[in-house]
């Protein structure tokens, strides 16, 4: 099209505006996934709540560290600008009952895969470390807030040997599928189809009471 329309018609904008349109649309995109990563929180503080409650695990968020650079407003209220610093823990962790340690991840996404990169280097270095020792680690997943799944550490890690990429697809981790239970909470400790093939089963009494286990 000519006098400055594009093919369906509407005027092209100005370079100016084009460039304030894609940096309005990034600052959406961020207020989308900030408010997702809130929700899938959410959704899991009220599950580990859950578990506490019923003697399951004692789960908690892993504090973000943050280096305060000066004082703001009343300083007796330990008010202060601070940033947050190179993230150095896993997401969450804590304990079994039996004593077993616990260390995961948690992603959310709204695309139809997940991609290796979502953890860290320095994530998965801890994951590692932690499996290694004996802790229970995976990577819990949220696809659109239509699925979940409880991904075993030593799967996210080997998904190129084992699937061919370096990416999940909902189709290749049914095994891995958990869901909610009859009061909406999320059942992230609840033994999955997949989780019968892995060396680390927990086979305490009282989880499997609850037909609970972490891969």
């Amino acid at each position: 099209m000519s006098n400055g329309r594009n093919s369906e018609g509407y005027p092209d904008p100005t370079p100016c505006e084009a460039e304030r349109n894609i940096e309005y649309e990034r600052r959406q995109q961020g207020r989308r996934a900030k408010y997702a990563g809130e929700r899938f929180e959410n959704m899991i503080s009220a599950a580990c709540n859950y578990y506490r409650s019923q003697n399951i695990a004692d789960i908690e968020k892993t504090p973000e560290p943050m280096r305060p650079l000066k004082p703001y407003g009343d300083r007796r209220r330990g008010q202060y600008v601070a940033v947050f610093t190179k993230k150095a823990q896993n997401d969450y962790k804590g304990i079994l009952n039996g004593g077993r340690c616990i260390a995961f991840e948690a992603k959310h996404t709204d695309a139809d895969k997940i991609e290796a990169s979502a953890v860290s280097d320095r994530q998965a270095e801890l994951l590692e470390n932690y499996e290694k020792m004996g802790a229970s680690c995976f990577v819990l997943v949220s696809f659109k807030f239509e699925q979940f799944y409880r991904i075993p550490w030593s799967v996210w890690r080997d998904m190129k040997d084992i699937y061919g990429h370096k990416h999940l697809k909902r189709s290749e981790i049914q095994d891995y599928e958990i869901g909610l239970n009859h009061l909406g909470t999320l059942e992230f400790l609840k033994k999955t189809k997949g989780g019968t093939h892995n060396a680390d089963t927990v086979s305490y009494t009282h989880l499997r009471a609850h037909e609970t286990c972490a891969d």
